[in-house]
């Protein structure tokens, strides 16, 4: 599989760490930055993982900042992109079987490198469900009305 990294200075040490594990299990990784622990903002390298995803230049993504959630807004800016940031196995299989999530966002300073590995292996090994929540993943590109339709009713 070719995987995009990316991440802020906060996430270095960890996406370095998921770059080599990724290739160490065979996978074709593309990243995109940061490269050292120099301070960057992580809009930019959220959103150039979430590009290389949603273009299908990649087909999934792992980014990294501090708290795994302002790279991971920073990615979902993105039409196609669908970036779940996890803290548990369990975050892992649902936003994969449920929601067809293609970036995994990760916490630096919330994370150790063994949950990360647990999180990152169900995560790339989680197929997506379809069926019943194929037109909830597809509302996620659909630009809603401000007010009345459907939205928010359970069907």
């Amino acid at each position: 599989m070719k995987i995009a990294v990316a991440s802020d200075h906060a996430g270095f040490a960890l996406k370095e760490h998921v770059r080599k594990r990724l290739e160490a299990a065979g996978h074709e990784v593309a990243d995109f930055g940061t490269h050292s622990n120099e301070p960057v903002d992580y809009p930019e390298y959220g959103q150039r993982v979430a590009r290389a995803v949603a273009s299908g230049e990649c087909e999934r993504g792992v980014v990294v900042c501090g708290a795994g959630l302002g790279i991971s807004m920073a990615a979902n800016r993105v039409r196609g992109a669908r970036a779940a940031r996890c803290t548990s196995e369990y975050d892992a299989e649902i936003s994969r079987r449920h929601n067809d999530a293609n970036i995994l966002a990760l916490g630096g300073r919330v994370l150790t490198e063994t949950i990360a590995d647990r999180i990152l292996d169900v995560f790339l090994s989680t197929p997506y469900e379809g069926g019943r929540h194929q037109r909830r993943v597809e509302g996620l590109d659909r630009d809603w009305p401000a007010s009345g339709g459907e939205g928010g009713r359970e069907r």
